[in-house]
């Protein structure tokens, strides 16, 4: 049964990775314990409880789903990025409860979809504090996970979460999207690309498609949204080798009070060499 509302359409690495891949130090000071005064945390475990259960109802979906270690793992994962979040920015979001939602779950709303389902390798462009790489690893950790970011202090801690978390399938990677998307070890070499998405659509598209294997797709989380860009983004597809048409998931299964919806394009043609464009270009002008 698939529990996804449709809305139309318009293996195993090192953590430091070898070659282009990696090679951050890991920070040598665990963070404070989490404090015995923060609020929430049964609440924000209740919530993900429920949420985890609402995947595992999905046809397709990973048995780990219902292991209460998987779970842990994910509450484990929060507390190190709060904890972390004390003295370097990773994220806005620090109330139990709503990390649960905003984080957790939301990287989850993938599961089970054929996409996510047979890849076997998977980029997560512009990752920051790990999401949605980080839960994703460990629900798969059959598949082999590249986390990318422009900021090096935020991948010194995905490092750090992932080694802490005992996830041997993340390897990580300092660059921008537009430099990696050209690197030979990066270029149409994944399965499947992830991006919790903040630009729109055409300028998203020419910082993933490029990691694309033909074959593949591309996996964009939206907040609010998108369907304009649909349109918008015609000649990105076009131009970057993507599908002629952009299949619409809302997740309201697990969020069902969010909104929130993916956007998802397949890779049908190789990526023409002048494609990603220079750093900034990609913005400042889409295609």
């Amino acid at each position: 049964m698939n529990n996804f509302a449709r809305q139309g359409t318009g293996t195993q690495g090192g953590t430091q990775g070898d070659g282009l891949f990696g090679s951050l130090a890991t920070p040598k000071d665990r963070p404070p314990e989490f404090g015995a005064d923060n609020r929430g945390l049964g609440e924000a475990r209740a919530r993900l409880d429920r949420g985890l259960a609402a995947l595992a109802r999905r046809g397709g979906a990973p048995a780990r789903l219902k292991d209460p270690a998987f779970a842990e793992t994910l509450m484990e994962l929060m507390r190190l990025v709060l904890e972390r979040n004390e003295q370097v920015n990773l994220t806005a979001i620090t109330e139990p409860v709503e990390f649960a939602e905003l984080h957790l779950l939301d990287s989850l709303a993938c599961v089970g979809l054929p996409e996510i389902e047979t890849a076997r390798s998977a980029a997560d462009v512009g990752s920051g504090a790990g999401f949605p790489g980080l839960p994703l690893a460990a629900l798969y950790p059959g598949k082999r996970f590249l986390l990318t970011d422009s900021l090096r202090k935020r991948l010194e801690f995905v490092t750090f979460a992932a080694s802490s978390l005992g996830l041997g399938n993340v390897s990580v990677l300092h660059a921008r999207a537009e430099t990696a998307g050209r690197a030979p070890a990066c270029r149409e070499r994944f399965d499947l690309v992830l991006c919790r998405a903040v630009g729109r659509l055409p300028v998203i598209l020419e910082y993933c498609l490029p990691f694309v294997r033909v074959g593949g797709a591309a996996c964009f989380y939206k907040t609010v949204p998108a369907e304009g860009e649909i349109g918008e983004s015609r000649l990105a597809r076009e131009l970057l080798g993507g599908s002629a048409e952009v299949r619409v998931e809302a997740y309201r299964d697990v969020l069902p009070e969010r909104g929130h919806t993916l956007y998802l394009v397949g890779k049908e043609r190789p990526t023409p060499k002048s494609y990603p464009r220079r750093e900034g270009i990609p913005a400042k002008v889409p295609l």
